[in-house]
């Protein structure tokens, strides 16, 4: 076991594990700590505590000091800095005619090191940008190229649902959506409903995809042919977060439609929709998923 904190860079940041040096940290405290790309000032958002040595990174850097007014005063020079150098990257792109959007500059804390965060439809040459904006600030200088899902966390906006991004307030991690859940969710298979402002499927499709793939495994399919307790019949609705299935009974009544519980049923034949008119456009819908 090894004592560490948890500390982030960013809102919704990911969470980095830190040797607190004996040092005793509360929720919130803001602290200098060694990185591997230099001195950085984060956030502690996990308080000291024990992890099993499996569950760190090695080697495990070390909380320098709770930051002090100095320190305080150098974070809000390098944003002052940063907006600055924003301004300036972005006439030195236009300057070399180069296809790529600029998104945010991060200073570290120490100023050892500028980077620039980008956005680009394939692979860039910045190789004679990274000399002019060298010759400026006069430091080591990174351009990162980043996806359009880093770029709505870092950017932030509404999402379809009014409230702030998820990635860009809680998500700390992107996790991997596909078009199968949201058809599995009963979902309209539309890009502009099922896509967030990034362009790619809505990270909330992953929220309750255990919960229906749970139901699904338990759930007749439509079609299905089924035993109730008023005879068999065939599937011709399923609502799987009420857990109730509508049958057509084998009865000479065509109106005979009775809605079930999924409990109360007994699956006779499921049905196989091998030609389901859907398919397609799963694949069609791919590139949502990158």
């Amino acid at each position: 076991m090894v004592n560490v904190v948890g500390v982030r860079f960013r809102t919704a940041g990911k969470i980095y594990y830190f040797n607190p040096c004996d040092l005793e940290l509360d929720k919130g405290d803001k602290v200098i700590v060694e990185t591997a790309r230099g001195i950085e000032c984060g956030t502690v958002v996990v308080t000291n505590r024990q992890v099993v040595d499996e569950e760190v990174v090695s080697p495990l850097k070390n909380v320098i000091r709770k930051t002090t007014e100095e320190d305080l005063k150098q974070v809000e020079e390098n944003k002052k800095k940063e907006i600055e150098a924003f301004d300036i990257c972005l006439e030195k792109i236009k300057k070399h005619n180069l296809e790529m959007k600029l998104i945010d500059v991060e200073y570290t804390f120490d100023n050892n090191k500028v980077l620039f965060y980008f956005t680009a439809d394939g692979r860039v040459d910045f190789r004679e940008l990274v000399k002019d904006l060298a010759s400026v600030f006069r430091t080591r200088i990174e351009l990162r190229q980043i996806g359009v899902r880093d770029e709505a966390k870092m950017m932030g906006a509404l999402g379809n649902c009014g409230r702030e991004l998820c990635c860009s307030t809680h998500l700390a991690e992107f996790h991997p959506v596909s078009i199968k859940m949201a058809k599995e969710q009963s979902l309209s298979l539309n890009p502009s409903k099922i896509s967030g402002t990034c362009g790619r499927l809505m990270c909330c499709l992953k929220y309750e995809h255990e919960a229906y793939e749970s139901l699904l495994k338990k759930s007749p399919k439509l079609d299905a042919i089924v035993q109730t307790p008023d005879g068999q019949g065939t599937v011709v609705y399923v609502d799987l977060l009420r857990e109730r299935v509508k049958v057509k009974l084998d009865l000479e009544q065509d109106t005979d439609i009775v809605a079930y519980s999924i409990k109360d049923i007994k699956i006779v034949k499921d049905a196989v929709r091998d030609n389901d008119p859907e398919d397609h456009l799963l694949e069609e819908l791919k590139d949502l998923e990158d």
